[in-house]
């Protein structure tokens, strides 16, 4: 399909989207258009975060490709997320390619591991929500590297999409949060998901004195008497899923 046409096609799938999902559907035919097997959308990377599958909003790699990136602690190895974060612009870059012209040393462990799951070749974007939200969108597979036309093309695709994307979900955020602070709403959906104060605590750098504060006020707020009542009240107003 030639450049005009297929951005005018994918453009107007997501100008008519009106879910997260819709929106994703679009990014993994962008994904099929530019001959890529998989597309990722992280948030940002905190310092202290040591896992990949938190960062994860939605992707089609394969579940045992996180895991055991995962299992490797791999994510503090990665040379590719601090010079994303430094450019608004798709940045591509392939394991064929000599490290002079790739700019940067990939470990060996994590290279057997993308040669492995067939992930040679990827682009990535950084992006900013109007909120403060930081995310990135990263595409892997087996082709050769993007030309620049290629490139000022996804660039223009990822950012209405994300744009789209964004807009949905800020909606959903405000609507979502009701009587809830955000911490709250975090608490709420961890304890659902049957963690302990002491792991929640882990996960979201809090003491587990904070987490039990913060839930015992969410408590108060949907007016219930305990943990299990609160969490299924969340769920049934739609403030979790």
């Amino acid at each position: 399909m030639i450049t005009l046409e297929r951005q005018s096609i994918l453009n107007s799938e997501i100008s008519a989207a009106d879910s997260q999902v819709e929106i994703f559907g679009v990014l993994q035919r962008t994904a099929h258009e530019f001959g890529f097997r998989h597309v990722t959308l992280f948030v940002a990377r905190s310092p202290d975060e040591v896992l990949l599958s938190r960062m994860i909003v939605e992707t089609t790699l394969p579940a045992a490709y996180v895991q055991e990136f995962d299992r490797r602690r791999l994510l503090k190895l990665c040379p590719v997320a601090p010079l994303i974060s430094e450019s608004a612009l798709p940045f591509c870059w392939s394991l064929d390619d000599p490290e002079n012209i790739r700019g940067f040393a990939i470990p060996f462990v994590m290279e057997e591991l993308q040669r492995r799951y067939d992930i040679l070749t990827s682009v990535a974007m950084s992006l900013n929500s109007i909120d403060g939200d930081r995310f990135m969108l990263r595409f892997d597979g087996v082709r050769p590297r993007l030309t620049q036309v290629e490139l000022n093309e996804i660039g223009m695709i990822v950012l209405h999409a994300f744009d789209v994307f964004d807009r949905i979900r800020r909606s959903a955020k405000s609507v979502a949060a009701g009587p809830l602070t955000t911490r709250e709403l975090e608490v709420v959906r961890w304890t659902a998901q049957g963690k302990t104060s002491v792991e929640i605590g882990h996960i979201l750098s809090l003491s587990d004195h904070t987490v039990n504060a913060y839930m015992t006020n969410a408590i108060k707020k949907l007016d219930c008497v305990n943990r299990t009542q609160l969490v299924a009240k969340a769920i049934r107003l739609k403030l979790i899923v």
